[in-house]
Formats: structure tokens, sequence, C-alpha cells
């Protein structure tokens, strides 16, 4: 009588092989779970699909988690800036605001991204 041990364990490891690569090929891990360059290139990505007039929980919803995030009110208006990692600076393993890319919000709809009116934002000067 032959042993059924070896199409057992065949049967476990074709089946094994088949999970891995439906994983590999479905699985796709959210921006907080990837590694910083990974994420890096796809902040990248995803801010040239943002646009202006986009709530808070749009881009939240879109980019994830922001790295840094400030707020303020100032002239009757509720200001929030979101920092996105978008590029390297120094090779230490640490993210810094200047490593990002700051989205800049008026009553949670987004008015602008760049670093010049981050600095806008620190001075308030675009709100009428």
């Amino acid at each position: 009588m032959k042993s059924k041990a070896p199409m057992v364990i065949g049967g476990i490891f074709v089946s094994y092989l088949v999970f891995v690569a439906v994983i590999m090929f479905v699985y796709e891990p959210t921006p907080e779970q990837m590694d910083w360059d990974d994420r890096q290139a796809y902040n990248q990505g995803k801010l040239s699909e943002i646009s202006l007039g986009q709530s808070l929980e749009q881009v939240r919803t879109l980019l994830g988690t922001a790295d840094f995030s400030e707020a303020k009110t100032s002239e009757n208006a509720n200001l929030n800036v979101l920092f996105y990692r978008t590029h390297r600076s120094k090779s230490d393993g640490k993210t810094t605001k200047d490593e990002c890319t700051p989205l800049l919000f008026k009553n949670n709809q987004l008015i602008a991204w760049g670093e010049d009116t981050y600095q806008q934002y620190l001075s308030a000067k675009f709100i009428q």
C-alpha cells in the first residue's frame, strides 16, 4: 500500500503557493504601512490627483495620515496644514518638515499646496 503523505504534503505546498500568489497580487498596503521610500513615491503620485476645493477628509482618504499637521484660527477662518513626505533631504532615517509638501486648508477646503503657500500660512497673508 502506497503512502499518501507525499500527496498531502504536495497539496499543502501548492495551496501555500496559491495563497502567497493571491496575497502578492491583491494586497495593497495603506500609506501608513509603507516604508518611507515607498510612501514618498506614493505621495508624489497622489499629489497629482488632488485639486483645489477638495475637503480635508477627501485628501486624508487619498493620502492617509499626514506626517505632520498644524492648525490655527485667523480672521474668522480655520486654517490647517498637512505635511506629506515627498522628497528626501538627508539620509538620516527621520522625516522632517523640509522633506514634506504642505497642503493648506481654509475651513476644511484645500486652497493651496507647496512651500510658498506654507509661508503665507505662517503669516496668514492669504486670508482676506
